[in-house]
C-alpha cells in the first residue's frame, strides 16, 4: 500500500507537504512551472512590499497635481497606471498568468504591516484568481514610543480587515520576536487568519568599513534555525484553531518529518531551492516516502502533531526545563580544556 504524503492546508487539498515559500523562484511562470514539474503540491508567490504599494499611491498623486492648474485640454496628459511601473499591476498579472499556467493552487503574497493599500491589493489578487493569501508581516519596530501592545494591535487590525475583505483564506507569516507569541496567534486566529507560518526571517544590515555604509546582508538559513519554529509549532499545536506551517530551516526530509510531527500542516522551504533546484523537492519527497515505510507509518496525517506539546511524554521540554536540561548536559572532560555532553 503507498504511502499517503497528501495534506490539507488553508482548505486546499495538497498531494505532500513541500510548499516552496515566497522567492525569486516564482517572480517567472517558468520558474513555477519548474517547481510544478518538480513535485510542488502549491507555490507561495513571490511579495508584493507595502513600500511599492505606498510608491504608486506618491507617484500618481505626484502627477495629479503637477497638472491641476493646466488648461482643460491638458486632461488628456494624465497619465494612466500603464504609464509607469506599478508595482500592484504587474504582481496581479503575473498572478492571473501563473493561474492560467499550472494546476497547483497559487498562494499570494502581501509583504508589510499596515492595512494601507492592503486591502484593495488583497481583493486584487483574490480576483486575479489567488486560492489563498499569506499576509508577510516584516515589521521591526524601531520607534522607543511604539509599545508592544500597538505593534500586536496593527497587524490584528490588518489581519482583520483583509479578512472582512476577501472569501479566500488567509494565512500570516510571522517574525519571532513577540513577547506574547501564544497570546499573539490567539488574537490572530479571533481576527480571522486561517493559518500562520512561523517564521520570518529578518535579514541584518551589515557595516560596509571601507565605505562608510549599511549595506544589505544575505545569508540563507541553515537547518539549525529549524528549532526555533519547532518549538513554537509544537506549542501551539492544539491551542491555536489555526493550519500552522513552519518555515526558516527546512532543507532535508528529516527537517520536514520534524516540521510535521511537531503539528504543522505544512513545510515551507525557499534557501534548500535556491541552492540546489527545484528537483530537490522530488528528492525530499522520496526519501520522506521510505523513511515513513521504514517506520510504519501510512500517511502525513499520521505523523502530524504526534511530537507537539500536548502529546509528548514530557510536554516540559518545549519550556523553560529544557533549557536547564541542555545547561546541565555539559560537563568539562578529564584534562578540563573541552567539553562533552552527558545526554544522549
Amino acid at each position: 500500500m503507498p504511502i499517503d504524503l497528501t495534506t490539507t492546508y488553508l482548505g486546499l487539498k495538497l498531494r505532500n507537504p513541500l510548499v516552496p515559500s515566497a522567492s525569486p523562484l516564482s517572480q517567472s511562470l517558468d520558474g513555477i512551472r519548474r517547481l510544478e514539474d518538480a513535485g510542488a503540491p502549491a507555490v507561495v508567490m513571490y511579495s508584493l512590499f507595502e513600500e511599492q504599494i505606498r510608491l504608486e499611491s506618491e507617484q500618481l498623486d505626484h502627477y495629479l497635481e503637477y497638472f491641476n492648474e493646466a488648461f482643460a485640454e491638458a486632461l488628456t496628459w494624465y497619465p494612466t497606471m500603464r504609464d509607469y511601473h506599478m508595482g500592484a499591476e504587474v504582481y496581479l498579472e503575473a498572478v492571473r498568468q501563473a493561474k492560467e499556467a499550472v494546476q497547483i493552487p497559487i498562494i499570494g503574497s502581501l509583504n508589510g504591516v499596515s492595512t494601507g493599500g492592503w486591502i484593495d491589493c488583497a481583493r486584487g489578487i483574490q480576483q486575479a484568481g489567488a486560492d489563498a493569501l499569506e499576509l508577510n508581516v516584516y515589521y521591526i519596530a524601531t520607534d522607543p514610543r511604539l509599545d508592544s501592545s500597538r505593534v500586536e494591535g496593527m497587524i490584528v487590525d490588518a489581519v482583520r480587515a483583509v479578512k472582512q475583505s476577501v472569501s479566500i483564506p488567509v494565512s500570516v507569516k510571522l517574525s519571532p520576536y513577540f513577547s506574547g507569541m501564544a497570546h499573539l496567534a490567539h488574537r490572530l486566529a479571533e481576527a480571522g487568519a486561517d493559518g500562520l507560518v512561523l517564521f520570518n526571517r529578518f535579514y541584518q544590515p551589515d557595516l560596509d568599513l571601507d565605505g562608510l555604509r549599511v549595506v544589505p546582508n544575505l545569508v540563507l538559513s541553515t537547518s539549525e534555525e529549524l528549532r526555533l519554529p519547532l518549538r513554537w509549532v509544537g506549542t501551539l499545536y492544539g491551542r491555536v484553531p489555526v493550519d500552522l506551517a513552519i518555515t526558516t530551516g527546512v532543507h532535508t526530509y528529516r527537517d520536514v518529518l520534524k516540521g510535521l510531527m511537531a503539528g504543522a500542516r505544512v513545510t515551507m522551504m525557499a534557501s534548500e531551492l535556491l541552492q540546489r533546484g527545484p528537483g530537490r523537492i522530488a528528492e525530499i519527497e522520496r526519501e520522506m516516502a521510505e523513511w515513513m515505510e521504514q517506520h510504519e507509518y501510512d500517511s502525513v496525517a499520521q505523523l502530524q502533531g504526534s511530537m507537539s506539546q500536548e502529546r509528548v511524554e514530557d510536554p516540559a521540554a518545549f519550556e523553560r526545563a529544557n533549557y536547564l536540561r541542555v545547561l546541565q548536559s555539559w560537563c568539562p572532560d578529564p584534562a578540563g580544556q573541552l567539553f562533552r555532553a552527558t545526554l544522549t
